[in-house]
């Protein structure tokens, strides 16, 4: 989807360990992400806000539960927060 980047909004459906880095990438300045973070027992809803090209603010909301991220997804796209 980087073809379409940067992105106002980007709504993640499924839990990652760590925020991925090509997400991150792909967040329009002043753009926010919501992601479940953590592991398949216990994850956070995470919003990210992206204040410049290197900065972002991280807010978390509380537990949640979704499915995993699929394992190659992650490991092709690193991680940053």
């Amino acid at each position: 989807m980087d073809a379409f980047a940067p992105y106002d909004r980007i709504i993640v459906t499924a839990g990652a360990a760590e925020i991925p880095k090509a997400l991150l990438k792909q967040l329009k300045v002043g753009g926010i992400m919501v992601i479940p973070v953590g592991d398949e027992n216990s994850q956070m809803m995470t919003a990210v806000l992206r204040l410049d090209e290197k900065k972002f603010e991280k807010t978390e909301y509380g537990d949640c539960q979704f499915v995993p991220m699929l394992e190659r997804t992650v490991k092709k796209s690193g991680t940053n927060l």
